[in-house]
């Protein structure tokens, strides 16, 4: 007879159930789905299993997430549970809380665990990223000569400003390779420091096809770079390692295009503004000179009129000194004071003319200095498009192109037969 009592199979097994649980935590099972059964109750039942064993799985309903009908036998897949034991049978078996397909669910961790440790070093920080030219004279762009990424870039770059080259460093985007080729096109272009800023990236595609994004040395190659760079990578919803370290992040290769430069239209409308806004304040320049020479002569001219009178005051009080004095002398010499009066009055007069005009010609040629038509004089031209429009810029005219030359006296009107840009 056994010493101590015996307990009956359900006790062993609940008992083995809460040893099991208790003594393992919830952790990540790689494996193949076998024998996978969906009743009705909308509980999942299957096999996971591997070269040399398998165990039993149940993914019961209110736990799935995500596209779960879509696993079949043969998957390779990752599952996160809890090990435990079905009393009613004594059966052993994993209870899965989520699941995913094996080589994603991979990448993702290696992608987080990547994330986590550079944003520690803080690759990630917004005080260390570069600003963007506001418009840079050389656009590098480091992607597939062959895929539709670059044809994107170019496309959109010569609607949005024709006149800036672009330089494309050719690399793998997808493969083993990729990181490697990725790396060396960044050092060339850092070599070779001919652009101010650089686009990297490629068009969308799965986690897979856009891993070499996701490379720690073509991460902190980014970061290191002296170069301003926008990350491309995927659509708009896809993100990699590369886009947190760069110092831009565009949704899409099209976007880094559109971010890369300003839209010239926008631009030459800007200018044409600004060009407008100093044309006015020189003719209100000139108006306000004009109204200053109109005010000096005035008070000159005031100021003329006053000494004549004044003069002529002084010669109706000698003429009546003169009447009161008698005497041929007295006569004689008033006759001789009120010539020498008339003569002060005469160069008084003369010179107080003199100095007005001098004064009238220096304001003259001030005015003069600052009028558009002085430029003319000293033999330059303004050039004039067809609307009449001053042409600032060869790159804006074409070959047979009507355009007027206004010069000091008269306008030339000419076709262009030949355009040198700058």
């Amino acid at each position: 007879m056994p010493t101590e009592a015996a307990i009956s199979v359900s006790e062993l097994n609940r008992k083995a159930r809460a040893l099991l649980e208790r003594g393992m935590a919830r952790l990540w099972v790689e494996g193949e789905i076998s024998n996978m059964a969906r009743p009705g109750s909308g509980h999942i039942y299957f096999s996971l299993k591997d070269e040399t064993a398998q165990v039993s799985a149940a993914w019961f309903r209110q736990r799935q997430r995500g596209p779960a009908i879509g696993f079949k036998n043969g998957d390779k897949v990752l599952a996160y549970g809890r090990v435990s034991i079905y009393e009613a049978r004594g059966n052993y078996q994993l209870i899965v809380e989520q699941m995913e397909p094996a080589g994603e669910g991979v990448l993702k961790q290696r992608f987080e665990a990547l994330k986590k440790k550079l944003l520690a070093e803080g690759l990630f920080d917004e005080d260390r990223k570069q600003a963007l030219p506001p418009i840079p004279s050389r656009i590098g762009v480091i992607t597939s000569p062959s895929g539709a990424a670059i044809r994107d870039v170019i496309s959109i770059l010569g609607r949005r400003f024709p006149s800036i080259p672009v330089v494309v460093y050719p690399a793998a985007v997808q493969g083993d390779a990729a990181p490697g080729e990725l790396i060396d096109a960044l050092a060339t272009a850092v070599r070779r420091d001919e652009c101010d800023v650089l686009i990297i990236g490629r068009g969308g595609g799965s986690l897979e096809d856009l891993w070499a994004f996701n490379d720690e040395d073509l991460a902190r190659a980014i970061a290191d770079c002296p170069i301003p760079v926008i990350s491309a990578v995927g659509h708009e919803v896809d993100f990699t390692i590369a886009d947190f370290v760069a110092d831009v992040r565009a949704p899409t290769p099209s976007g880094a295009a559109e971010i890369v430069v300003p839209d010239q239209q926008d631009w030459l409308r800007r200018i044409n503004a600004l060009a407008a806004r100093i044309a006015r304040v020189g003719e209100r320049t000139v108006e306000d000179r004009a109204q200053q020479v109109d005010w000096f002569s005035g008070r000159m001219i005031t100021a003329i009129r006053q000494q004549i009178l004044s003069q002529r005051h002084d010669v109706q009080i000698l003429r009546g000194e003169l009447v009161q004095l008698s005497p041929a002398v007295s006569v004689q010499r008033s006759i001789a004071r009120l010539a020498s009066l008339k003569q002060r009055l005469g160069t008084g007069v003369h010179e107080s003319l003199s100095e007005f005009n001098h004064r009238v010609a220096l304001l003259g040629r001030a005015l003069h200095s600052v009028s558009p038509l002085a430029t003319l004089d000293r033999g330059y031209a303004i050039v004039l498009d067809a609307d009449g429009r001053a042409m600032t810029d060869a790159a804006t005219a074409s070959i047979g192109d009507e355009v007027r030359a206004r010069l000091s006296s008269g306008e030339l009107v000419a076709n262009v037969t030949k355009v040198i840009k700058k």
